[in-house]
């Protein structure tokens, strides 16, 4: 489940309307609105897992379900706090990993990624490569587009 923010809506550098698009098992709730209705699991621990940052939970069987916040970072905080239904969720952190060179927007720290990026790499820890690596090439794709339009790219700082 990929819970947007309002303001991300209509922004042409939205990734969370394409990750959703590129994956048939997906769903776009809109927030505020929602519903927010998340699988609690059994006691055997499976369920909804919420992907951000902050977390240390490592899952001993996948999750039926993946929650994502799809917003910019200071949104995602605030939707973090405000969205009753998240208490409570385990929170999957990933793992850290390169950030390509070229990006839609800038990431606020390192490790801070776009949805769709996000998405691609809580799949490569929880169902492998082949599923992950077609949505990194659907993030590539729009980033080159992007900078065909025009569009102004974001490159992190150089480090040294």
């Amino acid at each position: 489940m990929i819970v947007r923010h309002q303001a991300e809506r209509f922004r042409a550098s939205n990734t969370g309307r394409l990750a959703h698009l590129a994956l048939p098992n997906s769903e776009l709730v809109d927030y505020p609105g929602g519903p927010f209705v998340f699988d609690r699991g059994s006691a055997a621990g499976r369920g909804a897992w919420l992907v951000f940052p902050d977390g240390t939970d490592t899952p001993v069987e996948p999750p039926t379900q993946l929650v994502l916040l799809d917003a910019t970072w200071s949104q995602a905080r605030r939707m973090f706090r405000k969205i009753g239904a998240l208490r409570g969720l385990p929170i999957l952190r990933l793992p850290d990993a390169p950030m390509p060179a070229a990006r839609l927007r800038e990431s606020p720290a390192p490790g801070r990624v776009s949805t769709i990026e996000a998405i691609a790499r809580a799949l490569r820890v929880l169902e492998g490569d082949a599923v992950a690596e077609p949505l990194e090439r659907l993030f590539d794709v729009a980033v080159a587009r992007a900078a065909q339009s025009g569009r102004q790219m974001r490159y992190p700082e150089p480090s040294g």
